[in-house]
């Protein structure tokens, strides 16, 4: 699930904090990154159990109104195909799903049912409800399909949901993407009766390496890295340069002279579209005109530290 364009923006995020603060102490803020990261798949998680939340919501509301004392005719015979959903049930009955959420205590929406309510308003009224509910049965097809619209087109983009995420945790906003991302491709990819496989937090072990070493490099070699620089910005006094830029343009010269197998132009690229994101608006031409002389300097002297075809 996490990118290396958003491990990097973790570690950006990290030692923004780092710089800000008057603490010192490493592996403090080392344990800050990971917790940042991990907490991403709280929000995961989170996203995936509302499906279920928002049907038990459903299905208790359907009880009552058949233990009404004058029920309607709908009432004694609802129409369950929301309920009877077989992907939402798939979820429902995902064993890795439910541990997860009991070992990591995330029970937000038994505390914040007013959300799962607000979400189940917004669903009864979308067009892609009521066509789904124009019947009483349904392939596993179009219980995907209509899983997965109901998600990008009500669930995902919900302001209230986005406003209670951001009060929760700011850093999930910017995880959100990502999550949403994950969430629909893992549900693309669900088959009748078969759990489905929780998407993990890293694609592999060396991606959640490259996060520590990333950050604890920079961090460490924060002299020699401030060096570097010296020099590479004749018209910017240090007072002028955002805090942040100094920050991408550290740890890309960092990947340049401590990373061997990452490619200098994957390097600057991914800095490039950071510094768009997340800084001034003229941060990426400053900061590629940086990497750029840099990485021209550095192929010239022999100093960049790549190994293999096509990295230079």
């Amino acid at each position: 699930m996490l990118t290396r364009r958003h491990i990097r923006v973790k570690v950006m995020q990290s030692l923004y904090a780092y710089s800000q603060s008057e603490n010192d102490n490493l592996n403090l803020e080392e344990k800050f990154l990971l917790k940042s990261m991990d907490e991403m798949y709280d929000l995961y998680l989170l996203m995936l159990d509302l499906f279920v939340e928002i049907k038990d919501h459903v299905e208790d509301y359907l009880e009552k109104a058949q233990q009404k004392h004058l029920p309607s005719e709908e009432d004694v015979d609802p129409n369950r195909k929301f309920v009877n959903n077989e992907l939402i049930a798939l979820l429902s009955d995902n064993e890795a799903l439910r541990a997860a959420l009991e070992t990591r205590k995330l029970n937000n929406w038994k505390y914040d049912d007013e959300y799962v309510e607000i979400l189940w308003s917004e669903i009864r009224k979308s067009d892609i409800f009521r066509n789904y509910m124009s019947t009483r049965t349904s392939t596993f097809k179009e219980d995907k399909d209509f899983l997965i619209s109901i998600f990008k087109e009500v669930i995902a983009p919900n302001e209230k949901l986005y406003d209670y995420l951001e009060d929760r945790k700011i850093t999930w906003i910017d995880d959100l993407p990502l999550v949403n991302t994950a969430i629909v491709k893992m549900l693309q990819k669900a088959t009748p009766g078969k759990e489905q496989a929780l998407t993990r937090l890293f694609k592999s072990n060396e991606d959640k390496e490259y996060g520590i070493q990333l950050f604890r490099k920079t961090l460490l070699n924060d002299d020699s890295l401030a060096a570097e620089m010296e020099g590479k910005t004749p018209n910017w006094d240090k007072e002028r340069i955002a805090g942040l830029d100094t920050i991408l343009i550290k740890m890309a010269i960092c990947e340049f002279l401590k990373f061997p197998s990452i490619p200098v132009k994957v390097t600057i690229n991914e800095y490039l579209e950071i510094a768009k994101e997340y800084s001034t608006p003229k941060s990426s031409i400053f900061i590629n005109g940086i990497l750029d002389k840099l990485s021209k300097e550095y192929r010239e002297n022999g100093k960049l530290n790549k190994m293999g075809r096509g990295l230079m």
